[in-house]
């Protein structure tokens, strides 16, 4: 709740209001509120959101939004790349990550999470420790907001996309290994908990606050449920590279289907999830337990044509990737396209699906101390559709970075 008399803000004893932006249809906790104000402050941080008041702003800039919806920014938890770029490539993630970072502004996000995979675990250490040290740094536009390991601790049976050789059994030993190359940038890691000893390491990933997520597993509804009820909070691509629900074998989709406290991800790019499979999901979890992500390899934003992801050569026909013997493999979607998709979908108001590619996904990897909703003192990254569900203005720590059309 902010503080700000209606009528008037004052700068006394307060940061300086540094941007501006006015007439805004934002989506509060609280719920939509029109014809809002947001302010935000010389530290990067939201001072104010509510009814328009008198404020002085003696720097920066205004920005009417003539109605238009202000969410708080999109964050992709799930993403290999895009425009050309896949993340862990040796020498290059500086570069990569970068041009990655300003390409992917444009889709309204604001934050993202690297997925990494590496062929052994000698090379998989080296890409950890590069690619912690590139998010040390900072990126220039999309912020980086940590690692995901999607591999090694996955189950070759429902490897999907990932060849069968880079996959291995999980260790405390590796698993301590990539922690400490992580340097504390490792937010979150997908893990089979049927595979020998997948507790104990999800149970050490658990301890230094990476999220476990369950995924690429052929476990029973009986194991996936125990996971699901213990270290494991989150779950991988649901429905894909998964036991299936059947009426005698719930599997995996059953277990999570049936959980109280998980959060899922969905690909809704209207290729890896029928339109009725995401209005089950929505039934089942709501839209606080959702979250959207891209799952998008490096033939995101552009053409068709043959592409390298996890080992193997995919091809992509009409916007669809997929290995030779048919499996997908990851998507070319957009955060701004899956919204648009889940919204025709399953008919929910694009006030609260906005909570899927922003506040869900804070909350799912832990960041929600500090993005993830519009309330004074979070830092102001942005995002604002037209009534289109088309992005025209993102602001990253409180600078525009991003902006179509807009005066």
């Amino acid at each position: 709740v902010d503080t700000f008399e209606p009528d008037s803000v004052t700068n006394a004893g307060r940061r300086i209001p540094m941007l501006a932006l006015h007439n805004a249809t934002a989506c509060t906790p609280g719920g939509l509120l029109r014809q809002a104000m947001l302010l935000v402050d010389d530290s990067s941080h939201i001072s104010y959101v509510g009814p328009p008041a008198r404020f002085e702003q003696r720097h920066g800039r205004s920005v009417d939004l003539q109605g238009m919806l202000l969410s708080s920014g999109f964050i992709d938890i799930h993403t290999h790349g895009g425009r050309g770029i896949t993340f862990g490539q040796p020498g290059r993630q500086a570069d990569d990550l970068a041009q990655y970072s300003q390409w992917v502004l444009r889709s309204g996000v604001t934050g993202f999470i690297c997925s990494l995979a590496a062929p052994d675990r000698a090379s998989l250490l080296s890409i950890v420790a590069e690619c912690a040290e590139v998010l040390e740094i900072g990126l220039p536009g999309a912020e980086g907001l940590g690692i995901h390991l999607e591999g090694p601790f996955l189950n070759p049976e429902r490897r999907g996309a990932f060849s069968r050789s880079w996959l291995r059994q999980p260790t405390l030993e590796e698993a301590t290994a990539l922690l400490e190359a992580g340097r504390g940038w490792i937010r979150m890691v997908t893990l089979a908990p049927e595979l020998p000893r997948a507790g104990e390491v999800a149970a050490l990933f658990h301890s230094v606050g990476v999220t476990v997520a369950l995924g690429h597993s052929d476990a029973s509804y009986e194991v996936a449920s125990d996971a699901l009820q213990g270290r494991w909070t989150h779950v991988t691509h649901t429905c894909n590279a998964q036991s299936p629900f059947t009426h005698r074998q719930p599997g995996v989709v059953g277990a999570v289907l049936t959980s109280e406290r998980v959060t899922a991800e969905l690909i809704a790019d209207g290729v890896h999830l029928h339109a009725g499979a995401l209005k089950l999901l929505n039934r089942c979890l709501g839209t606080e337990r959702l979250v959207l992500v891209t799952d998008a390899m490096a033939a995101a934003g552009l053409g068709n044509g043959e592409y390298r992801l996890v080992g193997e050569l995919v091809t992509v026909v009409d916007g669809v990737a997929r290995l030779s013997d048919g499996t997908l493999a990851g998507s070319t979607a957009t955060m701004d396209s899956c919204l648009r998709h889940w919204i025709s979908a399953t008919g929910c108001s694009p006030e609260v699906s906005t909570r899927l590619a922003s506040t869900n996904a804070a909350r799912a990897v832990g960041a929600m101390s500090s993005v993830g909703k519009l309330v004074p003192g979070k830092l102001a990254n942005l995002t604002v559709l037209d009534q289109d569900l088309r992005v025209r203005l993102v602001v990253v720590r409180g600078k525009i970075v991003y902006e179509a059309g807009l005066a």
